[in-house]
């Protein structure tokens, strides 16, 4: 009995030194666990954090004629052209409603006509898309601060633009905010990530951050647009295609890679009604390749913006005297092109003054000009009238160079035709009025 009592007090000892030793095992676990804390982290945080903060907005303003019937209020027209059209504020609206139920007292009034975004690419210079600016008063590029109730705007101008390839580079003097390093996309490959950073529906999500990978390259994209001098072109450019989330106002925002280089810029995005009314389309959008854009940006921080690019303001110049008798001319008959007729309506030939004339042996003849040709540009003017074409010769001298670009017909039945650049020195040619 004595024996057995001996045992239990031994196996009960046991039992303490054991329970002892697992509660001094539990106690160094848990001091262990609270000094290890796992940190999770996705592959883009360290990329958006380099980047995000250069991406802003861009507002563009428009002047609008509203009717004082409604006080000045025209809110339909205001309402759907703002959220109505347009993927990350299109700005190819047209719709000037103007005057209500004839009434003729109408007023104008600038107004915010559309939101996209903006990539900083260099110290003061903001890279966009040419459809979120286009036909702009006014620009503004919006920077939002975590914590603020209103974002900073900041006056902008549109200093190139290649309305081809769908992109524009904004000066704002005043922004000070680091640009980010371009990329080199021809170095994708279907696969890699794709991280998309916007401003969806202007400032409301502004710097928006999506990811998806990319997936296709060299998909040619044809679009329909008109040319400065109105006639209706189709385009194609090679795109970058994403399944990362684009929605309205993200254009002209930025497509990064997981080191933080720009690679694209997001321009549109497909769904069942803008491609095919009967078909489901789920993360499909297309950004413009960086490389496509390098040539305009080095342009602009060179100086050596091609005219051709270059955002204009038209003039019209003064109307001159009828009598062009002992002034320098080009030699040749015009008349202003009818711009009620269908073919410049609906943009197959451009606006512009029609070359009814050509005197042989005078200065327009010399340098090339032919009878039918359109005259579409002078010395970086575009031309839209008659009177405004006297002026700006009628202000040169005899001898001096004028630039004159004029679109020529190749094909009388379908009106194909290509654009011509001349050189015409300016004459006293008394026998012919121009």
């Amino acid at each position: 009995m004595k024996k057995n009592r001996v045992s239990a007090f031994i196996a009960l000892a046991v039992v303490c030194v054991m329970l002892g030793s697992a509660v001094g095992m539990t106690m160094t676990r848990n001091a262990a666990a609270e000094e290890t804390k796992i940190v999770v982290t996705s592959p883009f945080t360290e990329a958006i954090a380099k980047v995000r903060e250069s991406v802003v907005g861009v507002n563009n303003y428009q002047t609008v004629r509203y009717s004082n019937y409604n006080n000045g209020n025209d809110w339909s027209s205001y309402f759907d052209d703002f959220f109505g059209f347009g993927f990350g504020g299109n700005g190819r609206y047209g719709n000037d409603r103007g005057n209500f139920y004839g009434d003729d007292s109408a007023s104008t009034q600038e107004v915010l006509k559309a939101t996209g975004s903006g990539v900083v690419v260099a110290n003061g210079y903001v890279l966009t898309n040419y459809h979120v600016v286009e036909d702009a008063t006014s620009l503004k590029v919006s920077v939002y601060t975590e914590g603020e109730a209103e974002p900073v705007l900041y006056d902008a101008t549109a200093v190139a633009y290649d309305d081809n390839v769908d992109i524009a580079v904004l000066s704002v003097p005043d922004l000070k905010i680091a640009p980010v390093v371009l990329g080199d996309s021809d170095t994708l490959q279907v696969g890699d990530w794709a991280i998309c950073i916007g401003n969806p529906l202007s400032e409301t999500f502004a710097r928006t951050v999506t990811a998806g990978i990319v997936s296709g390259l060299n998909r040619d994209i044809t679009s329909t647009s008109y040319d400065k001098y109105g006639r209706r072109e189709t385009v194609t450019n090679t795109m970058i295609q994403t399944d990362a989330a684009i929605n309205n106002g993200n254009s002209g925002g930025g497509m990064f890679s997981v080191t933080g280089e720009l690679m694209g810029i997001p321009t549109l995005k497909y769904s069942g009604s803008a491609y095919s009314s009967q078909a489901t389309i789920e993360g499909i959008g297309m950004c413009i390749p960086i490389n496509a854009a390098k040539p305009l940006i080095e342009d602009v921080l060179n100086n050596t913006v091609d005219t051709e690019h270059k955002a204009q303001t038209t003039e019209k110049a003064q109307e001159e005297d009828s009598s062009l008798v002992g002034k320098p001319r080009m030699g040749i008959t015009v008349t202003s092109v009818n711009t009620n007729h269908s073919l410049v309506k609906d943009g197959t030939i451009p606006n512009g003054v029609y070359v009814s004339e050509v005197e042989a042996g005078g200065p327009a003849a010399i340098a090339g000009m032919q009878a039918d040709d359109i005259i579409v540009e002078m010395n970086e003017t575009i031309i839209t009238s008659v009177s405004q074409m006297q002026g700006i010769v009628g202000s040169m001298k005899e001898g001096d160079l004028l630039k004159v670009k004029v679109f020529r017909i190749s094909d009388k039945e379908t009106y194909d035709g290509e654009y011509v650049d001349l050189e015409i020195t300016l004459a006293i040619v008394d026998a012919i009025a121009q």
